[in-house]
This record gives C-alpha cells, structure tokens and sequence, in this order.
C-alpha cells in the first residue's frame, strides 16, 4: 500500500514556544551544624551504639593536656585518648616528622616496597626492649592485632596452641583476643563462643583476697585440670592491668610466671599495649619487676597519637612464621613510623620518664590529700606505677563495695567543669589517670581541683 510522505508543507505553523528554564530545587538558607547536640545527633544516626563515647562533646583542638570542643570550651585532658599521649596532644617533633614524611609518601604498603622509616623503627624498638640478646620487631596497625601476632608468632614457635591470660586482663576487642579478655560487660556480651585452647588464671588481687600464692596455685591447678602444659604457647599477661583497674603486677608474681615459663618451654608475653612508652616511669612497666619476656605487644602511645603497633621478640621466636605469614597492608605506615621514632626520641630525650615519676608521686599526695577533705570513707585505694595511677571508690570502707555510681558522676561533674576524666576496674568504681606527661605543673593543679571539686559534688549527689 502506498503511503504519502507528510512534510512539513502541509502542517499548520505552530507558535513559538519559550525556552524552559530547567526547574531548581528551593532549599532554604539553614546554617552551619557544628554544635555538640547537633552532632550527637547526627553521630546517633550514622555510628552503632556499639561504639561508646565517655563524653558528649566533639573536639575542634588540641594542645599538649588542653582540648577545645566545637562550641570554643576548654578542657583539661587527663585521659590522653585513652593512654595514647603521653607526649602531648600534637607533640612540635611529632608532629614535623610526620608532616616530612608526608612530603615523601604516605603508603606503597611495606609488603610491597619496603622503605626505610619501618626498618629504622624496627631496629629502634629493638634497641629499647628489655633482655641482652637478638631481637626483631613486626609492625601492625592496632593493639589488638599486635596480641593476636604475637599468639600467632607463639603457637608457630612452639607448636603448641594453648594460651593462658589472666583475670581482669584486657587484650582487644577482636574475636581471639576478646577470647583472652577478662571481662564480661561491655566487650564480650554476647558475642561468643570464643576460641579454643585459651584459658583463664586467676590475677592476684587485694580486693578479692587472692594473694600471689594463692593466684600461682591457681596456675597450677590449671595445669591439672584443663591447660597441659606441654600444649601451652605462652602466658600474656598486663604487667599493670588497665581496663582491668590499674593494678600492677607483683614483682614476685611476675618473677614466678618467668620461672614457670622456662620449666615448661612456655613463651611469657607482655601486653604493654597500655602501659608502655613512659606511662609507669620506664620505657616498658616489666622493667620495674626486672624480668624480661620473650615477646612484647606495643601501641597507644608509641606514636604520639598517630595508629601503630607492634611485637617487639627474640629474633628466633619472631622467625618462626613462613615469609608472607606475618603482615598487613597497612602496617607500619611510614608517616605512623616517622612520628613513632620522634615520639620515642621525645620521651628519652626530654626527661618524659622521669616527669612520669614525679607525676606518679605528686597525684598519690595529692589524692590522699583531696581524699582526706573530700570523702575519707569513699577512696578506697590509690595505686599503680608511676603516672599510670588509678583512685578506686567504695560505697563504705567497712563493707568496701564497689561504687561504680559514684565514678559516673564524678566525671560527669568534672566533664562540666573542664576536666576529661575515665573510669575503669571490673567494677567500674576505679578513676585512671593518663594526663600527658608534657603537662606543666600549673595544668595539673586546675586539673586536680577540679577533681577535688567534682569529687565534692557527686558525694553530696548521693546524699551521704
């Protein structure tokens, strides 16, 4: 069938039509969303309640011990992001070496081309470490890593797979350390089951009336009952506990695990994850018991703030792995190593261990003396090793029940008043100190009375 061809001949000329102007949402003028209640509220929407934060302000800046929030307050830090400072908040030489190193490169993963900053680290760790003989270092990212490593490092030395940890101790959130964790709430809560083959010691404790034979015939026992000890790769223990509560370790208790240890061809391994680098007064807590481990896990403050880890070991131990057994593409990042070699050029060169023992001494004298004005029946105990110090309160010292209530309150006072405060124990009735050691003499003494002052209040909170 033919068709005929319309043109455009026979159509009716149509009007011309106005460009259309493409349509533009109308969002009206709101302003800039920088407060803290703003942002909790968008941190609230975007992040799990899973990960917890002590205090409800943001951070803007910082300085040494001072930190500003978004809203232009000020506050006194003595948590040092959780042990993480003891040189200060943007330490001048930690802070050049990394912004140096940033100028070269900031990452081609050391598994893959290997560069220099992780060698010089290395070999200064293994400079630093404690015992007279041939040492290596891995470098990783986070604590955790670093204790799941060294288990790893362990098990392939030895051939055996046990690990035994003790009672309050704390090594990571991850599946196998969380395994070696003492304590239930808030990181193992319904997260199990847990790894095999780790076992549980009890940790000598005042609190509990567990003395030192009491917690080495705890041991073993272990060893007849659950743990064999020829299937046993190491000990790890916390030379001072921290989450666990800031409690050190017995020098003799630490010498008695060394001596079981080498009866057994068991591995001792010290988590200085929280305790190392000046916090207790010595480059690594052990030092101040005089026994040297085979293996030791670092991170926090190794770096002045930027993320790296470690396990610093015999050299053999530390071969025991196959080449390509050990690593991560991150670990030891060159920017992370060049502020880790200032940040430990800092502390040994700036006096930083022995400010950490002035400051251990001053916080007990001063703590006994706020305690004596303050609330004489409440502070139960004042312990630790140098500045890693902690205050424990009770609700009485008659019946010395642990008041984790009072502890809430007491940093929630000094928090309005401009003080970082953090609790700790298994009780949570313990306050931990971790002020930088770079703080002056006149930021501890705001600091210690605003305590003194929140301290104050949270008693009078409870009416007794």
């Amino acid at each position: 069938m033919a068709t005929t061809a319309k043109t455009t001949a026979t159509k009716k000329p149509r009007k011309a039509r106005a460009a259309r102007k493409p349509k533009i949402a109308v969002v009206p003028d709101t302003p800039e969303v920088t407060g803290n209640a703003a942002l909790l509220a968008r941190r609230d929407a975007a992040v799990p309640r899973g990960v917890a934060s002590a205090a409800p302000v943001f951070a803007e800046r910082a300085e040494n011990a001072e930190l500003w929030d978004v809203e232009g307050n000020r506050y006194i830090d003595f948590a040092g992001g959780i042990a993480v400072l003891n040189t200060g908040h943007r330490h001048p030489a930690v802070i050049a070496a990394a912004k140096a190193q940033e100028d070269k490169y900031t990452h081609t993963s050391f598994q893959v081309v290997p560069y220099e900053p992780y060698v010089a680290l290395a070999e200064k760790l293994n400079a630093i470490a404690p015992g007279d003989f041939a040492k290596k270092s891995l470098l990783v990212t986070t604590g955790a890593e670093a204790v799941e490593n060294a288990v790893k490092i362990a098990r392939a030395a030895t051939g055996r797979p046990g690990i035994i940890a003790f009672t309050g101790g704390y090594h990571g959130r991850t599946l196998l350390t969380l395994g070696m964790t003492g304590k239930i709430s808030p990181y193992k809560k319904n997260v199990g089951p847990f790894p095999a083959d780790v076992f549980r010691a009890p940790f000598p404790s005042v609190r509990d009336g567990i003395t030192v034979e009491d917690a080495l015939t705890g041991l073993k026992n272990l060893f007849l009952t659950d743990a064999q000890p020829d299937r046993v790769a190491a000990i790890i223990i916390e030379p001072v506990l921290g989450e666990g509560g800031y409690t050190p370790v017995p020098f003799e208790m630490m010498t008695a695990l060394r001596e079981i240890c080498d009866a057994h061809g068991i591995l001792l391994i010290a988590d200085e994850i929280q305790a190392g680098f000046g916090r207790t007064g010595t480059m690594f807590a052990i030092e101040h018991s005089g026994v040297v481990p085979d293996l030791i896990t670092v991170a926090k403050s190794m770096a002045g703030g930027y993320p790296i880890a470690g396990v610093i070991g015999r050299a053999d131990v530390m071969d025991a792995m196959e080449p390509g057994g050990l690593g991560g593409t991150y670990g030891g990042n060159p920017v992370a190593c060049a502020a880790a070699l200032a940040a430990i050029d800092a502390l040994e060169n700036e006096g930083l261990l022995a400010r950490s023992l002035e400051l251990g001494a001053h916080f007990r004298t001063r703590f006994a003396e706020i305690g004596a004005r303050t609330a004489p029946w409440r502070m139960w105990d004042i312990r630790g090793l140098g500045a890693m110090l902690a205050v424990e309160f009770v609700t009485d010292f008659e019946t010395a029940a642990p008041d984790g209530a009072l502890v809430k309150s007491i940093c929630a006072h000094a928090l309005k008043r401009g003080l970082i405060l953090l609790g700790c124990g298994m009780h949570g009735n313990a306050l931990r100190i971790m002020v930088p050691l770079t703080a002056s003499d006149e930021i501890i003494e705001e600091g210690l009375g605003i305590f003194e002052a929140a301290l104050s209040e949270a008693v009078a909170e409870q009416g007794v």
